[in-house]
């Protein structure tokens, strides 16, 4: 059947009623990280290995990562420190300067949307019933880098909710997926009632800048970048390496077994389903008649791009591929994408008015 119209009220009403999924890519971290093909040449414009693509991709995600990190004044030294001295010493520093302000200031601009998003997921969870349904998020990502982690970290000060990162342990923290299968409950002082807290749970099945092997295959989360992360590849076989791998595979099983519970929903932002074993996953999961998903595109040329990766002639009654300029139309007075859809119109949508609660 044909895309039907976004209804804007009926995914408010699915968010707070149903199971929440949210699946973020690599376009939510843009600027700060460039999508594949900014990696894929180099500074005169000519073609590099994917070996060598990778290896850049990697490094900017570990730069990125490690700055989310480390304050301006660390910045600066790590920035002084790997220039050498000729480019130090010649007028080729202030272009090096504006670069480290512009490479920062990317970094501020892609934090602070994160922010304000999961921020307003929070308050969805406060505002969801949990008598009928469990006042808790699952968000799958396959970005290595730690925004989602220190976005929760900085809503934590004001925020009372749980972050689940899979971690079990104080100070080896191991990642086990069993861990994913918790609750956490507010008892009053005088133990006379039971109040669910908003919980997160952040499932990384492609790995994390902060994640290190350990001994026995152990993979340990550290509160620091790593040097040599455990983290798959985008070499077009993500599927087979994620799935040949025990720890990746349970991060994956996961995904699955959330996608496959009754009355669930599934938002994608930022994400083009070009991971073959993510794509198989979502088109297997919509035959679960209670699952209902919504794959945000960022342009509207991302339609075809998106239906033809998860490999569907035709679109089933639980999907909805929405595009930016139907969007918009359908919805002026509440969202304005200017063509494009991203996390800070995805934040829009999570908007909940009193009235829409009851």
């Amino acid at each position: 059947m044909e895309n039907i119209i976004f209804n804007v009220e009926q995914f408010k009403r699915n968010i707070l009623t149903k199971n929440l999924n949210i699946l973020i890519g690599s376009g939510v971290s843009n600027p700060a990280i460039p999508l594949m093909k900014f990696f894929s040449k180099d500074d005169k414009g000519m073609t590099v290995s994917k070996e060598d693509a990778n290896a850049n991709l990697e490094n900017h995600i570990w730069k990125v990562s490690s700055f989310l990190l480390w304050e301006h004044n660390d910045r600066i030294k790590y920035f002084v420190e790997n220039m050498d001295k000729q480019t130090l010493y010649s007028t080729d520093y202030f272009t090096e300067l504006k670069n480290f302000n512009t490479f920062e200031n990317n970094i501020g601009f892609v934090l602070e949307r994160y922010v304000k998003f999961l921020e307003k997921v929070i308050t969805l969870l406060y505002t969801s019933n949990s008598r009928t349904v469990s006042k808790s998020v699952s968000i799958f990502t396959t970005n290595y880098d730690l925004f989602i982690e220190n976005s929760l970290d900085l809503l934590m000060k004001n925020e009372n909710f749980i972050f689940n990162d899979g971690s079990n342990g104080y100070f080896h923290k191991v990642l086990d997926s069993s861990n994913y299968n918790k609750s956490v409950a507010y008892r009053g002082l005088n133990e006379n009632y039971l109040n669910e807290l908003p919980s997160i749970s952040l499932i990384k099945p492609h790995g994390s800048m902060n994640w290190e092997k350990g001994e026995n295959n152990q993979i340990l989360i550290r509160p620091y970048v790593v040097d040599q992360p455990v983290v798959v590849k985008p070499t077009g076989l993500e599927g087979q390496e994620t799935y040949l791998n025990n720890h990746f595979h349970d991060m994956l099983r996961v995904f699955q077994l959330e996608l496959d519970k009754p009355q669930s929903v599934l938002i994608v932002v930022g994400f083009s389903f070009q991971d073959d074993h993510i794509a198989k996953m979502v088109r297997r999961s919509l035959k679960n008649p209670e699952l209902m998903i919504y794959i945000f595109c960022y342009a509207d040329s991302d339609f075809e791009v998106i239906k033809n990766n998860l490999s569907l002639d035709n679109i089933p009654r639980n999907l909805q591929i929405v595009i930016p300029t139907a969007l918009e139309s359908e919805n002026k007075n509440i969202l304005n994408t200017s063509g494009n859809f991203d996390i800070s119109s995805l934040t829009e949508l999570f908007i909940i008015e009193d009235e829409e609660v009851k």
